[in-house]
């Protein structure tokens, strides 16, 4: 029943209408706000002056254009985007996004998340596959500490078919070598964007500059709806195919060209492991 319900409430016109959740991160608690009220804050106001372009949309179809997608989902009350990754996984079932796509820091979980592997303008080639287990970090849970914004989702068969068994997945590598060449990709839904094209942006990672979290940064444009877009290492352009090493997660309020992701460790693993088991 729950599920039929899900299915039922995202009609077109809500999924047009749904929100991308604020990117903006650290920075602002010095201000006072909570990870929790950043995050829910919606599109940033359109006074936040943007970067220079340094993304592009993903032309080259391949691997990628399949496993990442976009999530839809419900949050004390109210409807966001954000984007995620199919992973390799044992259950054939794991999906990768970021913490806050899935539970509100130390607030509320989630509803009706939905996630829609190679969405293209409204399209869904591969269905939608609804979540039935969803995991974080105990430090995003508890206080939504930047360095586990990260989720494990596992979500039930659609059509009779197991995720990875319709789009493939990507792997997912725990505890790399830092400063590697990452790709990251997602649907930013805040101008210049739309949400409906998948983008990425490429560069060297590297450490946060402000010592405020472990995360690794890129030079990348994405704005606010790409949270949860997978970051691959090791990528093959002409097959699609990488290692997830990261997600996109957040951007301090003093630079919006640098996306930061937290550095898949021990921990991560375990939730991976826990949501492949699931």
């Amino acid at each position: 029943m729950a599920a039929a319900q899900t299915r039922a409430y995202w009609t077109p016109e809500r999924m047009a209408h749904a929100l991308p959740i604020d990117l903006l991160g650290p920075l602002k608690q010095a201000l006072g706000e909570t990870t929790a009220t950043r995050r829910t804050q919606g599109a940033r106001p359109a006074s936040v002056p943007e970067a220079a372009t340094s993304s592009a949309r993903w032309a080259a179809g391949g691997a990628v254009a399949r496993t990442t997608g976009r999530v839809f989902l419900t949050m004390d009350g109210s409807d966001f985007v954000c984007s995620a990754s199919a992973l390799r996984s044992a259950n054939r079932d794991v999906v990768v996004t970021a913490g806050h796509c899935v539970k509100n820091g130390s607030g509320a979980w989630a509803e009706n998340w939905t996630f829609v592997p190679g969405y293209d303008v409204g399209r869904k080639p591969y269905g939608t596959f609804l979540a039935r287990r969803m995991f974080v970090a105990g430090p995003w849970s508890r206080i939504g500490d930047d360095n586990y914004d990260v989720a494990m989702v596992a979500v039930a068969p659609s059509g009779g078919r197991h995720l990875t068994d319709r789009v493939g997945g990507q792997g997912i590598g725990f505890n790399v070598r830092r400063g590697q060449r990452t790709f990251g990709f997602g649907f930013p839904a805040d101008p210049p964007y739309d949400g409906e094209h998948l983008v990425y942006c490429a560069g060297g990672a590297h450490d946060d500059p402000h010592a405020l979290t472990q995360d690794q940064g890129v030079r990348c444009d994405l704005t606010a709806g790409s949270s949860g877009g997978p970051w691959l290492s090791a990528f093959d352009a002409s097959t699609g195919q990488g290692t997830v090493t990261s997600v996109s997660s957040f951007k301090y309020s003093d630079d919006h060209g640098t996306m930061y992701g937290p550095y898949f460790g021990d921990t991560i693993k375990e939730l991976f492991d826990s949501a492949q088991r699931a």
